[in-house]
């Protein structure tokens, strides 16, 4: 008896789903009836627009899309698809579900969506009405344009909607744009292997198209031809002939006119993809809206001044970014000189020497561990003995020191490597790096005393973050390019979210070091040598933070106001010196000209002087309280309870800059000496 209900249970439940399915099937039937035949044609253009909502890109349009007829295909073009793709898609009536039902006993094992069975139709419905993404709720709909598609229209048709229509990469939609693209012919012209070849490519244009992966392409086109051979559709001697066919492809075509900013939309296809987690030519193909960071007018200013300040006959090579630090949207990116010669992105994907750029974060270590910026060390020619018990001497630029303790304003202006290395050792090397981690440099860092001089390889979006980072007063970002993306059916699929406040420094510290950033201008820290920012510093009417770096093949400039933070860096591809002295100086040329027009529209600010910072003026070579007989006095800002209290001795009212015969004053007392003078006294 209990048997008996057990299998009445059972049958009642198969028979309950098998109605279920029934009628939601013939829901779906009569839906699609009402609904009537949809549109076999899309536009699938990816579209990319401004910060201000201006068209700036498109993925290649009308001319790069054919339509022709069955008739006006070659029939090995159709037969090398369907080989691959459909076999039985004349016998089907949309679903292949013998196929269907060994992709859904994979997913089920794997727990997830990644085994496909899709037929033509329902590749033809996705292509033309929905995204890519591996839904429940994109399948559903597939299978509901795949009914209607099936119901209204013929195999033949559909079809030659799907050639007309299938992305092959490169821009080229359907099977003419294909075979011009890659073999300069029509496709009634394509020969058996060529037919083969181009079959080949919608599964993944990334990875088989023949211009990008010539092997996996090959692989992929025998597969095909062998798949032919076994159906019949083609003869063991044209098997032969066209597996043995060398392919005469043609030249890729080349970009025939300027695009806005090709480099910062290389950048954002690449975040879109990572966003939607798609591949990248299924976000070319998918006739999405992108709407993107960029503000065209300082587009053009960055792309002008690189143009205008690099030799047309140098192969220098550049990358610079200008981002807002409040948030980090990229407003202005240049990855290289010539977009048509070189399409690397050498603001996003290359690491090169930071050179002295990066001091700025061993300075926020060092004000974190108790110096101020009148902490004074000495300047000239050091050798340190490593715990190794090798010998490390840094030197200064063109060997130039002062041979006198100096402040640390003074260092970060003159951009003193002793100075920097000193206090790199005292500190411990793992607190230089703790501090580059906060800016957000998570490159390979290493642990030696060098790299308080730059020694680690960074991109210009590492640093320009970093910097950015310090500009908002210490708050977290991470640079983008994206605000928002929506697809063909004007759904919004993705959209950044507004920025979390996430205070990751120290507010007091961080506005120091901001204002000691500023020095690099500032003619009253000129000392053993003008200060570094002194070649475009007259050029300057903004109050401007930055720091520049100089390898002996790298040359950098980064800065920043409230409003903007850019970085420019400058060098060989092949890592070759720069020897000619030009070179050095185009970064700085490039940064302080693409600041100055693209703050003509912005706001000026003010400092923001935190709560519990106070300003002194400072004698820059003794770093005492300037009095009223030192010959310059800067403003340096100090946290409560750090500010000098003794006042300058160097300058006396019986000084005379003129006189060959100076006032010697007494030595200070040992004790009076700060506590940082006094160590390295002794060790140095």
């Amino acid at each position: 008896m209990k048997r008996f209900i057990l299998k009445y249970k059972l049958l009642s439940g198969l028979i309950a789903i098998i109605s279920l399915a029934v009628i939601s099937l013939s829901g779906i039937y009569f839906a699609s009836f009402l609904l009537g035949p949809p549109p076999l044609k899309a536009e699938q253009n990816t579209i990319y627009y401004s910060s201000a909502d201006t068209v700036i890109g498109e993925e290649k349009g009308s001319e790069s899309r054919y339509w022709v007829g069955l008739d006006e295909m070659t029939p090995y073009v159709k037969q090398a698809i369907l080989a691959i793709e459909d076999q039985h898609f004349y016998e089907h009536n949309g679903f292949d579900y013998s196929r269907i039902a060994g992709a859904v006993l994979k997913n089920v094992e794997n727990s997830s969506l990644e085994e496909g069975a899709s037929t033509l139709s329902q590749q033809y419905a996705r292509n033309l009405y929905l995204s890519h993404e591996k839904t429940w709720n994109r399948k559903i709909k597939e299978a509901f344009y795949t009914v209607r598609l099936e119901m209204y229209y013929s195999k033949d048709e559909l079809l030659e909607g799907y050639l007309n229509t299938i992305y092959y990469g490169h821009g080229a939609y359907g099977i003419e744009a294909a075979s011009r693209y890659f073999f300069n012919k029509s496709a009634d012209e394509l020969s058996l292997a060529e037919s083969a070849m181009l079959a080949a490519i919608p599964k993944g244009p990334t990875y088989y198209s023949p211009f990008n992966d010539l092997e996996n392409a090959t692989k992929r086109q025998k597969q095909i031809l062998y798949e032919m051979k076994q159906q019949n559709s083609i003869t063991e001697q044209e098997y032969y002939l066209a597996t043995h066919e060398k392919l005469k492809y043609a030249e890729p075509n080349k970009q025939s006119k300027k695009v806005i900013a090709p480099y910062f939309l290389d950048t954002v296809l690449i975040e879109a993809a990572n966003q939607l987690d798609l591949d990248t030519e299924k976000i070319r193909s998918g006739g999405y809206k992108i709407y993107t960071t960029l503000n065209v007018e300082m587009q053009k200013e960055l792309e002008g001044e690189v143009d205008s300040t690099i030799d047309t006959n140098s192969s220098i090579q550049v990358g610079a970014i200008g981002m807002d630090p409040e948030n980090g949207a990229i407003r202005a990116l240049v990855g290289g000189r010539d977009y048509k010669e070189s399409k690397f992105n050498r603001a996003i994907r290359a690491k090169r020497m930071a050179g002295s750029s990066f001091k700025p974060f061993l300075y926020y270590a060092a004000l974190s561990n108790g110096f101020t910026p009148a902490t004074m060390l000495m300047s000239k020619p050091t050798a340190f003995e490593l715990a190794d018990g090798k010998v490390y001497q840094p030197s200064n630029y063109n060997g130039y020191y002062a041979n006198k303790p100096i402040t640390l304003a003074q260092a970060l202006a003159l951009s003193d490597n002793v100075y920097a290395v000193k206090t790199n050792l005292y500190l411990g090397v793992d607190k230089l790096i703790d501090s580059a981690r906060r800016f957000g440099i998570d490159t390979k860092l290493p642990s030696v005393p060098s790299l308080a001089l730059g020694t680690a390889s960074v991109t210009v979006e590492d640093m320009v973050t970093g910097y950015g980072i310090l500009a908002n007063g210490g708050e977290k970002i991470d640079g983008f390019t994206i605000k928002k993306i929506i697809d063909r059916n004007d759904e919004v699929v993705y959209e950044r979210s507004k920025k979390e406040d996430k205070q990751i420094l120290d507010k007091e510290k961080a506005f120091i070091l901001t204002d000691l950033m500023k020095g690099m201008f500032d003619h009253s820290l000129d000392g053993y040598m003008a200060v570094t920012g002194s070649p475009v510093a007259d050029s300057l009417t903004r109050d401007y933070a930055g720091k520049s770096g100089t390898t002996a093949s790298d040359s950098w400039m980064i800065g920043f106001t409230p409003n903007l933070v850019t970085g420019v860096w400058t060098g060989y591809d092949d890592n070759r010196d720069m020897n000619k002295s030009a070179e050095h100086s185009y970064a700085k040329d490039i940064w302080a000209g693409f600041m100055e027009a693209a703050h003509a529209n912005l706001p000026k600010t003010k400092d923001n002087v935190p709560n519990g910072i106070v300003g002194a003026w400072i004698d820059p070579i003794s770093g005492g309280l300037a009095t009223s007989y030192c010959p310059s006095g800067t403003l340096m800002y100090f946290e409560k309870g750090n500010v000098p209290t003794e006042h300058c001795t160097d300058h006396l009212p019986n000084d005379d800059e003129g006189s060959e015969e100076k006032v010697k004053q007494p030595p200070k007392d040992e004790h009076k000496k700060g506590v940082f003078e006094r160590i390295f006294d002794y060790l140095f």
